[in-house]
């Protein structure tokens, strides 16, 4: 890759400039040199559609003939309202969410969320909670708000000083955390536990909320719940009065196969943050739902949230997200996720089951972690120095593949693992490709630390 000298952009990495893409289609993108690349994270779980997806390019185009902005201090707007209601009615009856809060991204999101929960305590009478529980290796955007609640060591390290204090508890790892003899509900129950002492530690009545994303994303790839988890956190948060606040940015919208990662776990939200595949990176678009008793808390008291954004229900985004949403709905694609979804786990295994340097394959739906290791029988990880991850996306990169490979898997510092995002459109034939590939990329980036 060239010298980033010649680009006026501030790009992630100063060092170098990344490849210009220039175009893509279905699970495809194309560089300025006319390479191709299999998109196996949909960026970072955003493209469930994939790239030039005709009816959302349609969709767009009919709205910004129409009206491409409306301040939402003035006015809402058509498509806004008719989201609104896509959003709701294919949200389970019983889960009590009842209106959508729109912002611009996942981070967007989360820093609304908490506002919102802590507005909802003020407007109840009980101004004393200020504090939010979350857990240790979570990912929750990162704006200051949404850095103090997440348990990323590396990227809250520098910031510190400028986050709100907020207790971590551990997180659902059971590759790592479950112990021998131990069966999922009972180290779900040693989890819901863990909650409930911290809350009575840190006094019940301070708490406003325990966040978590409903399945770890991109800080400890891809970490499933076990069994009854969920149920008994909801059990302990319902007992103190404490809001549950779910992160579905990356896992939500599909990702695994149900259009809520929650409806999967028994349990609802008071409130929920999705992003990413809500617009599929057509459009940037985040939100919030919001339960009933939230919004109909503040209607009869403020009548008034505290909080905004000048593109908040962008009509175009709004656009956008609708036709995703339609043809997610139309083309039964969330059936197509789960089907996908059980071939790629499927493919993985076969591929890795007696690889000496995969550790773990988990995951659900077209959402997946793999998890490196340097032992596979003492779970040992690579030293750090070897920046295997980094390693493995160069080499996955350089074989037509982007993948989604991050450290700091186990504490922030030790451990490498792979994200698995692919666009919903993938192809039996398309994965075995990317199996392919991420196959050579591993190898090719873990034999310079075996030396």
């Amino acid at each position: 890759m060239s010298q980033a000298s010649s680009s006026h952009v501030f790009h992630r990495h100063l060092r170098h400039q990344p490849p210009i893409a220039v175009g893509g289609q279905g699970v495809n993108l194309r560089d300025a040199e006319g390479r191709e690349y299999i998109d196996a994270s949909g960026g970072a779980a955003v493209s469930c559609l994939g790239h030039g997806h005709p009816d959302v390019i349609a969709a767009m185009h009919a709205q910004i003939d129409k009206l491409a902005y409306a301040h939402t201090g003035f006015f809402s707007s058509e498509v806004a309202e008719a989201l609104a209601d896509n959003l709701i009615r294919n949200t389970p009856a019983d889960s009590d969410l009842s209106h959508v809060y729109y912002v611009s991204g996942g981070s967007e999101a989360v820093e609304a969320a908490l506002k919102m929960a802590r507005q909802y305590f003020v407007e109840i009478g009980q101004p004393q909670r200020r504090r939010f529980i979350a857990r240790r290796q979570s990912y929750h955007g990162n704006t200051l708000g949404a850095l103090a609640i997440g348990g990323n060591r590396w990227r809250r390290a520098q910031f510190e000083p400028l986050l709100i204090d907020v207790t971590h508890v551990s997180p659902c790892y059971a590759y790592r955390d479950q112990r021998d003899q131990e069966t999922e509900v009972e180290y779900g129950q040693r989890l819901a536990k863990e909650l409930e002492a911290t809350i009575l530690e840190q006094g019940a009545d301070s708490i406003i909320a325990f966040v978590a994303e409903t399945i770890g994303g991109a800080t400890a790839g891809v970490i499933t719940p076990v069994a009854g988890y969920f149920k008994a956190v909801r059990e302990v948060c319902d007992r103190y009065g404490i809001l549950l606040i779910l992160d579905e940015v990356m896992c939500g919208m599909g990702r695994t196969g149900t259009l809520h990662a929650w409806e999967q776990e028994g349990v609802a939200p008071d409130i929920q943050t999705i992003a990413k595949g809500l617009g599929g990176g057509y459009q940037p678009i985040g939100a919030v739902l919001a339960s009933k008793r939230i919004v109909e808390t503040m209607s009869a008291g403020s009548g008034f949230f505290h909080h905004g954004h000048t593109y908040l229900a962008h009509p175009t985004a709004c656009a956008a997200a609708l036709a995703v949403q339609q043809v997610i709905e139309r083309d039964g694609l969330l059936a197509q996720v789960r089907a996908r979804g059980q071939y790629l786990m499927d493919q993985l295994n076969d591929r890795f089951a007696q690889n000496p340097y995969i550790g773990d394959v988990r995951g659900r739906g077209l959402f997946a972690g793999i998890e490196l290791v340097a032992d596979r029988a003492s779970k040992a990880p690579f030293d750090p120095c070897f920046s295997v991850h980094t390693a493995v996306k160069r080499e996955a990169m350089a074989r037509g593949l982007a993948c989604y490979p991050a450290g700091g898997t186990i504490d922030g510092k030790q451990g490498d693992h792979i994200m698995l995002a692919p666009p919903f459109v993938i192809s039996e034939a398309e994965i075995d490709q990317v199996v392919e590939r991420l196959d050579g990329a591993i190898q090719a980036a873990i034999a310079p630390a075996l030396r």
